[in-house]
């Protein structure tokens, strides 16, 4: 039987059902399982192919995507790299120029150099991302909503582009959740999450997945998974269901705070934009509130001054945390220029839009009141 998606995280996490499992599962921290004979047992032989933790987060997050088949990683890149690994030199791929730094950072160091062809492309532009593909295009990347720009592209069809080249669609849903969007549900073939951010959502650990339909993708997926061992310890898993039991209930109250926040921030004299799907003025609005539930916990802006002055207002924060990652039950803050995009050159950033000024925000679930209040203090002139 399906269950809808918030009877799904309330259960996340458990081992198995029956009369004498406990409601809340257990952690299995052995690394090795007995058999009954060389080659022969149960459901488990050695930690790193599988535990009962690890195998019970999987099954959660499949269901809470609406997909068939899920595997966890021991961060969002190592999730991230696993599924570029599905390619091959010679092989293209065609990614979202607005993305997070460290994918473009992966991509550009470790998946380029071995000799992959890619090429970037505003994937709002569906004629160009047509043109950018080729014959030896296998794998379209997308972000939506993107990191740190909050644009929003067309799941559906980007699908049936890659699908016309007989390529993959990866859908990265790390900031709407499965909760928000489902990616899978509007033609993507694997969706990539940084269970970092949002489904754990207490900023203690870090982990990533895949999930997919497709068998055959789901097997080497495993593979690379289980050859490769960049997997998420047994706490972890656990920790990770522990935070999704809450992910509904969580993400109702981050989109609520964002989108009145982003509504404030656009009429404060210091600032020159502001990026945040759920503004009727967004370029993709109409698009967002078609494929997707909520807009979403995430936003940013663009002070005037600069690099400078942006600078300061992060430092001028007292109620919101200067640092890395978001998705958690604080509100963090960051400049993009200077942190989680760092990695890309400055005239890459420049040309993708990601300005010195721009700060980014992840809404928590302090009192919406305090949060602007704290954002006004530091905005205002000194």
């Amino acid at each position: 039987m399906r269950y809808r998606i918030d009877t799904v995280a309330a259960h996340a996490g458990r081992v198995q059902p029956g009369t004498s499992t406990p409601v809340t599962p257990p952690i299995s921290l052995s690394s090795t399982f007995l058999q009954e004979a060389p080659g022969r047992y149960d459901t488990h032989a050695y930690a790193r192919v599988g535990n009962p933790n690890r195998d019970a987060l999987e099954s959660t997050l499949a269901l809470l995507e609406g997909g068939e088949h899920a595997a966890a990683f021991s961060s969002g890149c190592a999730a991230m790299h696993a599924a570029l690994q599905l390619l091959a030199p010679g092989d293209h791929l065609v990614a979202c120029g607005d993305i997070y730094g460290g994918t473009y950072r992966l991509i550009e160091q470790l998946v380029a150099p071995i000799g992959i062809r890619v090429t970037w492309v505003d994937m709002s532009d569906e004629p160009a991302v047509v043109a950018a593909t080729t014959d030896a295009t296998r794998m379209l990347w997308v972000e939506t909503p993107t990191n740190p720009l909050l644009r929003i592209f067309d799941i559906a069809s980007l699908s049936g582009v890659a699908h016309e080249r007989n390529a993959l669609c990866v859908v990265d849903n790390t900031f709407a959740t499965p909760v928000l969007q489902r990616p899978l549900e509007h033609g993507a073939d694997i969706v990539v999450h940084s269970m970092s951010k949002y489904l754990n959502g207490h900023s203690d650990v870090v982990a990533g997945a895949l999930v997919c339909n497709d068998e055959v993708v789901a097997d080497r997926l495993r593979f690379i998974q289980r050859a490769g061992g960049a997997v998420p310890s047994p706490f972890d898993c656990y920790m990770i269901a522990r935070g999704i039991k809450t992910l509904p209930l969580r993400m109702a109250r981050h989109c609520s705070s964002a989108g009145a926040l982003a509504a404030w921030l656009r009429k404060q004299p210091a600032v020159e934009e502001v990026h945040y799907p759920g503004l009727p003025d967004h370029p993709q609005h109409a698009l967002a509130a078609s494929q997707m539930t909520g807009f979403g916990g995430m936003l940013s802006f663009v002070v005037a001054g600069g690099l400078e002055a942006a600078s300061t207002l992060v430092r001028r924060v007292r109620l919101w945390s200067l640092a890395e990652s978001l998705g958690g039950v604080e509100s963090l803050v960051g400049q993009p220029a200077l942190m989680s995009h760092a990695s890309m050159p400055p005239e890459v950033r420049e040309a993708r839009g990601v300005r010195d000024g721009l700060i980014r925000l992840s809404v928590g679930l302090e009192d919406v009141d305090d949060l602007q209040d704290d954002l006004l203090q530091a905005l205002s002139p000194r």
